[in-house]
């Protein structure tokens, strides 16, 4: 067999194996949502527990609108990460008073 040859036949196999995944994906999606669609109503929606807020704030997060939500998240992480600090500061401070 001619080396030609072969690589005809390799272009073939791989651009058939390349429209076999395209379509395989393609009724892997429409299977997916198919199933998503019939397993969950519409008119559920999905409750997640708010984590415990320790910054004193009243506001929850997920009440915010979706363009302070990225905002109150870093404000939360930030105030957490305050807060250990100062407890760590506190420690620290302790341990040099007892040496």
């Amino acid at each position: 067999m001619e080396m030609k040859h072969l690589i005809i036949f390799a272009v073939i196999g791989i651009v058939s194996l390349l429209g076999f995944n395209i379509i395989n994906g393609n009724s892997r999606e429409q299977n997916r949502e198919a199933m998503v669609s019939s397993t969950v109503p519409e008119s559920s929606t999905v409750t997640v527990a708010p984590e415990p807020d320790t910054s004193g704030s009243s506001t929850d997060i997920t009440s915010q609108p979706l363009g302070e939500q990225p905002k109150a998240l870093v404000d939360s992480a930030t105030s957490k990460i305050d807060q250990a600090q100062q407890a760590e500061q506190e420690r620290m401070d302790q341990i040099s008073s007892t040496q």
